[in-house]
């Protein structure tokens, strides 16, 4: 089987590899936006730091409010026809940036709207992507396919954080948007040449399917399971920090530091070929020293690196910023190929879709939360010294996984075997203690 980006799958797999392209357009759209969103509301609408944080929260936000339903909606219908109308509104509200600018509407407060509307967008987009994967593969195809599309996708970063900071500097930060509503017709088109067709969804059951009781499964799933807990309370833990200080790096580079937009745009364009380098070292790393070893080095040995970010000063200092940056999107990507190869031959696939809401609703629910932490961070005792706290957070969040059964094993497990816990039914009133993802 190819280790490389362009082979194995992509030759072989023909709706494997119209999923790649589309999922890699729009990854590449997205990180236009993660630059040119923040721009325009720095360079345009002349935001505070404050209101740059909440313009990232408000795109995390709806994990939080809409996340866990999504989770079941996605389990009781077909993928794909989600994913198309997900990608049709995005492409619609992001087209609108550019022309509410031109007609003098655009302030923060639509901004922010755009900003929570395509984050809800994404919710279900994400939430059907990640449970219909694994129906166009079989099992000894996902991790190949796990890795192709973290890669690709960490490859499509660079050059969109990259574009990003060049459109803005020659053409505006608006019209940037343009460049991200292109790539969501991009995936639409990829998604409809699909041939494959998932068989309608039935419930037999004999259980009731109401919407809360289904919400509770997926939620007991992650509490009961230790392995499942774990990277949940992890992913919780680490997307606060990095949250943090990702909210409000593009204003620290350019009012702490004293860099131009393009500059900007090129350095997180850097650190963000780490991605590249982490997907193509997950398997071959996890395969030497097995994959609970691997994930070890990848979620804690790598993103020590990213104390040196907050140093970062203009001129050779940059350096820093590259070498921290770099270090903590190797290991952030690493580890999440790793980490969803795992859960998708460790579920069992008609709960695949709550398990993705509900631990998503856990760890990316503090996405938000660490954008807000930032911009108030930031706010209160400076931008140097709200980057060196919310740094910091990152290994400190993956001592969760050293007090885990992880730091015992060497390989995580491929089957769910059943525990006493997890054989009980679930009562009618959800007396079920949940853990903090």
């Amino acid at each position: 089987m190819s280790h490389g980006i362009h082979g194995g799958l992509l030759h072989r797999h023909r709706d494997f590899r119209l999923l790649w392209c589309g999922e890699t357009a729009g990854k590449f759209g997205a990180s236009v936006t993660g630059v040119a969103m923040p721009l325009v509301a720095v360079s345009t609408l002349h935001a505070s730091t404050f209101e740059v944080g909440l313009l990232s929260a408000a795109t995390w936000a709806p994990w939080l409010i809409i996340g866990l339903p999504v989770g079941v909606w996605v389990d009781r219908l077909r993928r794909r026809p989600i994913m198309l109308a997900a990608a049709a509104v995005s492409l619609l509200l992001f087209a609108g940036v550019p022309v509410a600018a031109w007609s003098g509407w655009l302030s923060i407060g639509p901004l922010l709207a755009v900003a929570l509307l395509t984050g809800t967008a994404a919710v279900f987009f994400q939430t059907a992507y990640s449970a219909y994967l694994p129906s166009i593969l079989e099992p000894a195809d996902q991790p190949e396919g796990n890795a192709k599309l973290h890669g690709s996708a960490s490859a499509a970063q660079i050059a969109g954080l990259g574009s990003g900071g060049l459109i803005a500097q020659l053409a505006g930060a608006v019209n940037g948007m343009f460049a991200n509503a292109a790539t969501f017709l991009v995936s639409l088109l990829c998604l409809a040449g699909i041939r494959h067709r998932e068989p309608r969804v039935t419930r037999t059951e004999a259980r009731p399917n109401s919407l809360v009781s289904e919400v509770r499964e997926g939620l007991r799933l992650v509490a009961v399971d230790p392995w499942l807990r774990t990277f949940t309370l992890f992913g919780a833990a680490s997307n606060l920090a990095l949250m943090g200080y990702q909210s409000i790096q593009v204003v620290f580079l350019v009012r702490s530091v004293g860099l131009t937009p393009g500059t900007v745009g090129a350095l997180i364009a850097a650190t963000s070929a780490g991605g590249v380098a982490g997907a193509f070292a997950a398997r071959r790393v996890a395969h030497r020293i097995g994959t609970a070893r691997a994930t070890l080095l990848f979620e804690l040995g790598l993103p020590m690196l990213a104390l040196l970010i907050p140093l970062t000063v203009d001129g050779a200092g940059i350096l820093l910023f590259v070498t921290g940056g770099f270090s903590v999107s190797a290991g952030v990507v690493a580890g999440n190929i790793i980490k969803a190869s795992f859960q998708q031959r460790y579920c069992p696939p008609d709960l695949l879709g709550r398990l993705t809401a509900s631990t998503a609703f856990l760890s990316y629910g503090t996405i938000p939360l660490g954008a807000l932490l930032g911009g108030a961070l930031g706010t209160a005792l400076g931008l140097r010294t709200a980057m060196a706290i919310t740094t910091a957070g990152i290994p400190l969040a993956a001592l969760i996984l050293v007090f885990s059964p992880i730091r015992r094993s060497r390989d995580l497990p491929t089957s769910r075997q059943p525990t006493s816990s997890s054989q009980l039914p679930l009562d009618s009133d959800g007396e079920q203690a949940l853990p903090r993802h």
